[in-house]
């Protein structure tokens, strides 16, 4: 058998089960799954998840799957599409900082409709999404800096290889099926980073990772029918690594230290509805101005300091849409002294043209910070200082923003979000359902208890 760093990994991640987990890594996986549904309830109803909801369940009539929000079943690929373009729909969903991927987006939509399909067990599904997330995360790494610097969003790179793991885990697939699931979703990676270049990024962004869960799934269905796959796509030569990573891509780092510790216990759950790299930002800014917004002319000088790779890629000052606003750091800044940076309200594309904010916006400047420059990609931390035009001055800086492991968020604070994002698409009722579904989640002999919550 040809040595393989990869086939190390999915095999390692072919055996996890509850059991052999850490407790507390069985309940971050719950919390994942949580934070999840309350991010896909909400992006459900947004217009890029309505527009392609309705043309699956046009092209679809029939299925076994659900997609959240709606009655119709449709096929586990449609769901898990569907699903996750939602989860990801709103910049609310998870994120490991290290590798910067968005785990959940993709990995819990591509699980769940797997499962369903398969009739899988809560426990299986548990199992599945820490094993999503550990290859999604050790893959990132290896993969290395070209892809970042070329402009292809990683996290949909790499994305599609952790949904076929979780998808397999989830229907209990023999390692060759599954070696095989993964093979062939190395050739589903894509992902450009045009949604982020400044002239509009339209909807794109929101079907990355609904793409890779679709994959994940698909390709899943497809190794169980016999249908086969490259078993080391991954990291043989053209393999993914190779193709994508180049020189600097690490296939050492797919395997090191296997089970030492876990990737979804590095999980950042978002506090604003806003790019990673802008949160701290935000937060520095609200502690600057209380409880109570400030008015424009209150406002003297503000500057803010990040990375060299957050300056050069959001600090444009006049974005043209919501995705535009949830990228730039001066209009997150605006808003976070005038407004109410939480509510996702603030993005849409009627509030994003507002006069007065882009006006201070365009005021706000943006400067490299040694301090912050030195300690990226591993933190993503902002300093800022604010001149009032009454003279009072603030000053601060923020390495790990709240919502990051050294500084999470406390459990009524997760379930606050969880009631804010299904607000306007559950009742209450439907929510305590879902809050106790994946409470006992671990338990659930089958997840369609927990699906019949989300229709």
């Amino acid at each position: 058998m040809t040595p393989s760093h990869a086939r190390d990994l999915i095999a390692f991640a072919h055996q996890i089960s509850l059991d052999k987990l850490p407790p507390a890594t069985v309940e971050q996986a719950r919390i994942c799954l949580l934070e999840a549904l309350g991010c896909g309830a909400f992006g459900s109803e947004l217009p890029w998840s309505r527009i392609l909801a309705d043309d699956i369940c046009a092209e679809q009539p029939n299925g076994v799957a659900t997609i959240i929000g709606r009655a119709q079943r449709v096929s586990a690929p449609g769901a898990a599409l569907c699903n996750g373009t939602a989860i990801h729909g709103y910049e609310l969903d998870d994120l490991i900082a290290e590798s910067v991927v968005h785990p959940g987006a993709c990995v819990i939509p591509a699980a769940i409709a797997a499962g369903e399909a398969a009739n899988a067990s809560g426990a299986q599904l548990l199992a599945a999404i820490v094993a999503g997330y550990e290859v999604m995360h050790r893959v990132s790494l290896a993969i290395g800096p070209e892809p970042f610097k070329r402009g292809f969003h990683v996290t949909s790179l790499t994305a599609p290889v952790a949904c076929a793991m979780a998808a397999g885990m989830a229907m209990g697939l023999s390692l060759d099926k599954l070696l095989s699931a993964v093979g062939l979703c190395c050739s589903a990676a894509s992902g450009i980073k045009s949604f982020a270049a400044g002239h509009g990024g339209g909807m794109v962004k929101r079907l990355h990772l609904g793409r890779a869960a679709e994959a994940g799934v698909r390709m899943s269905q497809l190794a169980e029918r016999g249908f086969m796959g490259p078993p080391y796509g991954i990291d043989s030569k053209f393999g993914l690594l190779d193709v994508f990573g180049g020189t600097g891509a690490n296939p050492e780092r797919l395997n090191r230290d296997l089970g030492a510790n876990w990737a979804i216990d590095q999980i950042w759950f978002k506090v604003f509805p806003i790019c990673g790299w802008i949160q701290s930002t935000v937060q520095l800014l609200l502690e600057f101005r209380g409880p109570e917004p400030l008015t424009v002319p209150e406002i003297g000088k503000v500057t803010i300091g990040v990375s060299k790779y957050a300056a050069f890629n959001n600090s444009q000052p006049a974005p043209v849409d919501t995705m535009g606003a949830q990228y730039s750091i001066p209009y997150c800044a605006a808003l976070a002294l005038t407004g109410n940076p939480r509510d996702p309200e603030m993005f849409s594309n009627a509030r994003v043209n507002d006069p007065v904010t882009r006006a201070l916006a365009s005021r706000i400047e943006i400067v490299v910070d040694p301090r912050i420059e030195a300690v990226y990609p591993a933190q993503y931390g902002a300093s800022a200082s604010l001149t009032l035009s009454n003279g009072r001055t603030f000053e601060g800086i923020v390495l790990d923003c709240h919502g990051t492991p050294r500084d999470p968020c406390t459990q009524e604070e997760s379930r606050a979000k969880f009631r804010l994002l299904t607000s306007r698409r559950l009742s209450a009722e439907k929510a305590d359902a879902l809050v106790e579904s994946v409470g006992m989640a671990a338990s659930l002999p089958s997840i369609r208890t927990l699906t019949r919550t989300l229709s």
